[in-house]
């Protein structure tokens, strides 16, 4: 492939061929066609670029300073479709990806190593958004990748279904044996900022909205939200990946071990007429 125009090209091959016979073979044209093309060029440059004798072709000064300029755009040629062509590869490329902090933390982190592995020039920004703003970062292109609720994603995007996020109800092992609504009613719930509803949706599935109180603890950090839960402060949702080695270690409990909350999400994109080997890579990793 080249980017040189058809008369650079003919003009280039018989150049370095140094007949004009030699350069229609290369090129698969007829000597008259390539002799046009030529004459075409030293019309558009006012200029005589090669002077003819039984000799071949030999170039002028000019068409000297004509193919130096030839072999520097080959070289850039080269760098650029480097770069277009081979990102993540040989060349830098930057992807953002937005999500939620659970889910960047239990699943994503661990999905993607492998492509950053593969392509030792993606430069990957995991960007954490608890404040359900990810659409509209997809939207104004502040990121390339958002995963959001299956139904934000607008019908001009791509997108693909991940493994549903499953969230339980936890609280303080001090806790054991207290029954529930008790619970609900007099403790309060610690979740990561104002927009968050999954404690809430979570209540509303099993019917315990109505005992909840009001107030709620914010914290949006996942180390410092489980540090509060163990301590007893409240009680709040978890994804299950994320709270699992805190039940096995006997330090959190489930509130309702057989209430169970999912909620389907999804990994958002705009298309793309062609989509470069490393995002590929991504959107197959993420699951």
């Amino acid at each position: 492939m080249s980017l040189l125009s058809a008369p650079l090209e003919a003009f280039s091959a018989v150049a370095r061929i140094g007949s004009v016979h030699g350069a229609a073979r290369e090129l698969g044209l007829t000597q008259t066609g390539v002799t046009q093309r030529i004459r075409s060029l030293e019309r558009t440059l006012s200029s005589t670029l090669f002077t003819r004798s039984r000799r071949g072709m030999k170039l002028t000064e000019e068409g000297q300073s004509l193919l130096r300029y030839c072999e520097s755009a080959k070289d850039l040629e080269g760098e650029l479709l480097a770069k277009i062509q081979n990102p993540g590869k040989t060349t830098t490329a930057r992807i953002r990806l937005t999500g939620p902090t659970s889910l960047i933390e239990s699943r994503i982190v661990e999905q993607v190593l492998p492509v950053i592995k593969a392509f030792p020039h993606l430069l990957l920004t995991l960007a954490v958004d608890d404040l359900e703003t990810r659409i509209e970062d997809l939207r104004t292109g502040q990121t390339q990748f958002a995963v959001v609720p299956r139904e934000q994603v607008a019908a001009e995007m791509d997108s693909k279904l991940l493994k549903p996020e499953r969230y339980l109800l936890v609280g303080t092992k001090k806790w054991k044996g207290r029954d529930l609504k008790e619970v609900v009613r007099t403790e309060k719930i610690i979740d990561f900022n104002l927009s968050d509803k999954m404690t809430r949706n979570y209540l509303i599935k099993y019917r315990l909205l109505e005992d909840a109180q009001a107030e709620r603890h914010f914290v949006n950090n996942n180390t410092a939200v489980i540090r509060l839960l163990k301590e007893g402060v409240g009680y709040g949702v978890l994804l299950e990946e994320v709270v699992k080695p805190y039940f096995d270690n006997g330090t959190l409990i489930p509130l309702h071990p057989a209430g169970l909350l999912k909620e389907e999400c999804a990994l958002a994109w705009y298309p793309r007429p062609q989509m470069p080997p490393y995002l590929d890579a991504l959107i197959k990793a993420i699951h």
